[in-house]
């Protein structure tokens, strides 16, 4: 068996983890930049933990607080100008996938000079800010990954910076920040952990080890929508159910820093720059349609994945999640058209077990959204 594992992000889980180890801080340095959104991380105390933690053991810090969802070149362009004018020694990223994502650009380009044109190419030097993850939503797994995932204007679409050189140095995990979240955030993202796994089980990287990393997570995450669907009105779930939402992502994230992902990825970017769409909503809405796709031709790897949910059928896992997700999209032929074409010049084509034809990806998009 030839096989390669790459994972050196250190991970520390549990209730008040950051202020219980803040001594981690000062190996990474003494002037630090929180890389967050405008709202979130005040909210939750995620921030006001990592500010007490750094004061605590003597540590400045500058706060770039303007990633929006779904961050731009531009916008980590300019975080990094101002870590680079401030001299900031390391990045701490707090909050879901896009803070995190583009405190891994802002990392790089802090400590590198690479044009615009450049920045997805792959070209890059081993000097990169250490960075630290705290994930506030239980969806990217961006705390433990080697990508960061950006809205590129020039290409009409997302874009990946992939590097070994970006994976977070540590992540802190504390559930608690989770209390906060609405209803239809907790949902979304929890389906982009679950496209996560999913995907692992469908890419042709995957391994023993990611397979066994992703039927939990899918478990774990299944349980969870399960008892989501289940609430007669919408609610905050318990903190046990967090706790485990996060974990499942933690491990979704692992699995994709292996595995990559696959078509679903690339059709969900089309709606989410195009038409606005949540990333793991438009994740979930194109899955089932996907899973029916490999379920055709190789019916033993559907399987798979259906019995981790518990689950026979494709109808019986879009019963359960579609609900959740809400109204679906219209697109005309000619959107359909347009994005198919841009998701056939992806990679994440080429690392399907089942590579789809334009054909399918155009009927995926039909079917997934009518």
């Amino acid at each position: 068996m030839n096989y390669q594992y790459y994972m050196p992000t250190k991970v520390i889980m549990g209730e008040d983890c950051i202020l219980n180890h803040s001594d981690i801080f000062k190996t990474l340095g003494k002037r630090a930049m929180l890389v967050t959104g405008a709202r979130s991380a005040k909210l939750n105390g995620s921030a006001s933990d990592v500010t007490s933690a750094l004061e605590a053991v003597g540590i400045s810090y500058i706060v770039f607080d303007k990633v929006m969802s779904n961050p731009t070149v531009a916008c980590v362009y300019e975080g990094a100008a101002l870590a680079k004018e401030n001299e900031v020694d390391f990045i701490i990223a707090i909050g879901g996938g896009s803070p995190m994502d583009a405190g891994k650009a802002i990392a790089l380009l802090a400590t590198q000079e690479i044009e615009e044109t450049e920045l997805f190419k792959g070209k890059y030097e081993n000097k990169v800010l250490p960075i630290v993850a705290v994930p506030t939503t239980a969806g990217t797994g961006s705390e433990v990954t080697q990508y960061s995932i950006l809205t590129n204007d020039r290409a009409e679409t997302k874009m990946s910076i992939a590097s070994n050189y970006i994976f977070p140095a540590v992540a802190f995990l504390d559930a608690r920040y989770m209390a906060a979240l609405s209803h239809t955030t907790l949902v979304n993202t929890a389906v982009d952990a679950l496209s996560h796994a999913v995907e692992g089980l469908l890419s042709v990287r995957r391994s023993f080890l990611s397979d066994a990393l992703a039927l939990e997570s899918i478990q774990y995450i299944t349980e969870a929508l399960k008892t989501i669907k289940a609430m007669d009105v919408p609610g905050k779930i318990t903190a046990e159910m967090r706790e485990k939402l996060l974990y499942a992502s933690f491990m979704a994230g692992v699995v994709i820093a292996q595995t990559g992902t696959t078509v679903v990825h690339a059709m969900g970017y089309a709606l989410t720059y195009f038409k606005e769409v949540d990333h793991g909503k438009a994740n979930g809405l194109l899955m089932g349609s996907y899973l029916s796709l490999v379920e055709k031709e190789a019916p033993e790897l559907a399987a798979k994945v259906l019995s981790a949910m518990s689950f026979t059928s494709v109808a019986e896992m879009n019963e359960l999640i579609l609900p959740l997700l809400g109204e679906k999209i219209a697109l005309t032929e000619e959107e359909i058209e347009h994005y198919t074409q841009k998701v056939l010049k992806t990679s994440n084509i080429l690392n399907c077990t089942v590579k789809p034809e334009k054909k399918d990806v155009t009927d995926m998009y039909v079917t997934s959204l009518k």
